[in-house]
């Protein structure tokens, strides 16, 4: 072996402070994963990764992907949760201690000077973020909706690929058929 790690195709990456009421549906995303993942096969071909907040450091886990799907709590989703697509740009967390999925990707560009991996964000419509309390009982519904959303999608017989291509087709295009982005 070469020593070097082997990476699937797909990464799914959530992130959030599980300390912080519904800020962690990010890292509980992650665990009803993690758990699918060893009792099914259907995800074998999708690494898992956590953290609290995202990184410049990030960008080198996105290398050698064709998919990736960033998982994090949100106050402004009006549904259980929003999917959407990623564009890698250059914005103001940039500079800061977290930063946003488009930085990433913008990083991710900057360094390996090429397009990054096909990105989306789906975020979780949370409610209660104080710190010490535990995900609210509304946010655990939505987490629910979002986790069978994403594992129907990732784990589709006919590929990630198509089940996107029809999610996008049939659920919301921009009248151009353009994808765009979707609340539930």
């Amino acid at each position: 072996m070469n020593g070097r790690k082997s990476h699937a195709p797909v990464l799914i990456f959530t992130y959030g402070n599980p300390s912080r009421g519904d800020d962690a549906l990010g890292p509980a995303m992650y665990d009803l994963l993690e758990k699918y993942k060893h009792e099914t096969s259907k995800l074998d071909g999708v690494d898992l990764l956590t953290d609290y907040q995202l990184q410049i450091e990030h960008a080198v886990d996105l290398e050698h992907r064709e998919l990736v799907i960033f998982v994090d709590a949100c106050v402004s989703s009006p549904g259980p949760f929003g999917f959407h697509e990623l564009q890698a740009e250059r914005d103001e967390s940039y500079t800061t201690h977290a930063m946003s999925p488009a930085a990433v990707l913008d990083v991710f560009r900057q360094i390996n000077h090429c397009d990054p991996p096909l990105a989306y964000l789906l975020k979780i419509r949370g409610y209660e973020f104080e710190l010490g309390q535990d995900i609210s009982e509304q946010a655990k519904e939505n987490l629910q909706q979002a986790f069978e959303f994403i594992t129907n999608t990732i784990s589709n017989d006919a590929g990630w690929h198509y089940a996107l291509n029809r999610y996008f087709t049939e659920i919301e295009t921009d009248g151009n058929g353009s994808r765009n982005r979707a609340v539930f």
